[in-house]
């Protein structure tokens, strides 16, 4: 299992035009390809256009010239070899509202999984989205990945759930100008002792910079391309020495600790730590 992998974080420039979004996005994969990496990950709605912003209601979405540009973005990343994590809207069956979705493309072209935003915002579930039920998990040459999408930044249940589920790094995908999103990336980073992927488009970054968090909870690559559509080549790397201690030591002694296993065996029996009054 290799202690590296290169990526690519993309902060791309999201237009109501879907096949513009789709050029675009098999542009900045070659580029990606080119300079090595073995994933690319998208923001939010990359490719279809967010609601509320390129989107004004369902009925303006071709969903045919959608599954077109999805199915050309997956040849793209066969041709190249490369993964890609790309945010578009998934359509269900009428009259459920559709999902906000990440699909994971392998490096084989194949559609491996999708992630279904589940904390959704008011608007969001009131007007647009029928929320998802499950985390994701899937593997690229020894790392494993989970994902999240944007609100969720709120929610730390999603981020601790995926320490659990031994992810080495969450590729998180907004459409946000929040500069919070970033303080909270760096804080569930920290805590749960993983790489973070922070992805928002271009329109959002004098806000919300794409980067990636390191398991210590610090930027270790931080986009200060504002407004402009760039990728960013980073590197997921085990051996990295000033990652050691988050990475080898605080994850396994946190874990340790959460299961209450450093604890054993109960309580002392000591009476002046059973009196809370007691001085």
């Amino acid at each position: 299992m290799s202690k590296k992998l290169p990526i690519a974080i993309a902060q791309s420039l999201i237009t109501a035009d879907v096949q513009a979004n789709g050029r675009h996005i098999r542009d900045l994969m070659a580029q990606a390809g080119q300079a090595g990496a073995r994933l690319i990950h998208f923001p939010e709605a990359a490719l279809s256009g967010y609601v509320k912003a390129q989107i004004r209601g369902w009925n303006e979405v071709d969903w045919a010239a959608l599954r077109k540009e999805l199915l050309l973005t997956m040849e793209q990343a066969k041709r190249l070899g490369i993964w890609c994590v790309v945010g578009c809207n998934h359509k269900l069956t009428p009259p459920n509202r559709p999902h906000n979705s990440l699909f994971v493309i392998s490096d084989r072209g194949e559609l491996a999984t999708r992630y279904d935003k589940r904390f959704c915002s008011h608007s969001e579930i009131s007007d647009w989205y029928s929320p998802g039920r499950l985390p994701v998990l899937f593997e690229v040459e020894g790392f494993r990945f989970g994902c999240a999408l944007c609100i969720e930044i709120q929610f730390a249940e999603v981020f601790d759930e995926y320490e659990r589920l031994d992810v080495d790094c969450v590729l998180f995908s907004a459409y946000s100008e929040d500069p919070l999103f970033r303080l909270k990336a760096q804080s569930y980073a920290g805590i749960n002792c993983y790489w973070i992927s922070v992805s928002a488009p271009a329109q959002c970054a004098a806000g919300l910079q794409s980067g990636l968090v390191g398991p210590h909870g610090q930027f270790l690559s931080v986009n200060d391309a504002r407004e402009s559509a760039c990728i960013q080549i980073v590197e997921l790397d085990k051996s990295n020495p000033d990652l050691q201690v988050a990475l080898t030591k605080a994850r396994p002694w946190r874990r340790k600790a959460k299961s209450g296993g450093i604890y054993q065996p109960g309580p002392i029996g000591d009476v002046r730590s059973e009196d809370p009054t007691c001085l």
